[in-house]
């Protein structure tokens, strides 16, 4: 199974209102990243073990740890979980930049140094999000 049969698979697999917001944020963030990488991570370590949601990734980006070692990964990330709807942005330096920014204007949502956390989409303001978006992807591409 390709990546974009395993991203629609997994969307597919969740319940109908969640099913259509995360049809509807893939499809922005695709608009964001046109023609990006995509990815898809089921949630699992090399023993087969659940360790995480699964993800779908989007873009590429280099995480470079403190050891010196490096890492290729995705600049955005979406993933269900049991409450809502999880949006990650890797690859911002400033931990308190989501918060401080968006955090007041995107609406019910929790707002961390990478992850933007909400139950469904007509909770937020989906502008702010896609702004928040926008911005961490021109973040990780300056690095």
């Amino acid at each position: 199974m390709n990546v974009q049969e395993q991203i629609k698979e997994y969307i597919n697999s969740q319940p109908e209102a969640k099913r259509s917001d995360m049809q509807e944020l893939h499809h922005l963030v695709m608009e964001v990243l046109p023609g990006g990488k995509l990815w898809f991570d089921d949630g699992k370590n090399s023993e087969n073990k659940t360790v995480s949601n699964p993800n779908i990734g989007y873009g590429f980006y280099t995480i470079k740890y403190a050891d010196g070692k490096t890492r290729d990964f995705f600049q955005i990330g979406l993933s269900a979980n049991t409450t809502g709807i999880s949006i990650y942005i890797l690859g911002i330096k400033d931990k308190t930049y989501l918060a401080q920014t968006y955090g007041k204007e995107i609406g019910k949502a929790s707002v961390t140094g990478y992850c933007i956390r909400f139950k469904a989409l007509k909770d937020i303001n989906i502008h702010v999000l896609e702004a928040a978006i926008r911005y961490g992807v021109e973040a990780t591409n300056e690095n």
